[in-house]
């Protein structure tokens, strides 16, 4: 079985040959329907649920939350941000982020 786990309205459920769409992918915040295009935004966004900012690692963008054990880790440049990385975000952060086609 493979495919891609999707949160969507409380529910999580997998998509099967996800990786069989050769479009391309971008992580939207759902409050204010904006297209997230750097990790500046990113991280105010994460920052206003509650996410700080790791150190540890200069290889990783790393984000934790104090009242989960939930840890986000990115690569440092932008531009390898995948979508496994955004399906990350949205099950972490339920009904605030989704995954869209661009």
């Amino acid at each position: 079985m493979s495919g891609v786990w999707v949160f969507k309205n409380g529910v999580v459920r997998l998509v099967e040959n996800a990786g069989d769409c050769h479009g391309k992918k971008v992580l939207v915040h759902v409050p204010t329907n904006e297209v997230i295009t750097s990790y500046s935004v990113l991280e105010r966004k994460l920052s206003s649920l509650g996410w700080e900012r790791y150190y540890d690692d200069p290889e990783l963008l790393q984000f934790h939350k104090r009242s989960t054990v939930h840890l986000i880790s990115l690569p440092k440049d932008f531009n390898k941000f995948k979508s496994m990385h955004m399906y990350d975000i949205v099950v972490k952060n339920r009904n605030e982020f989704e995954v869209r086609d661009m």
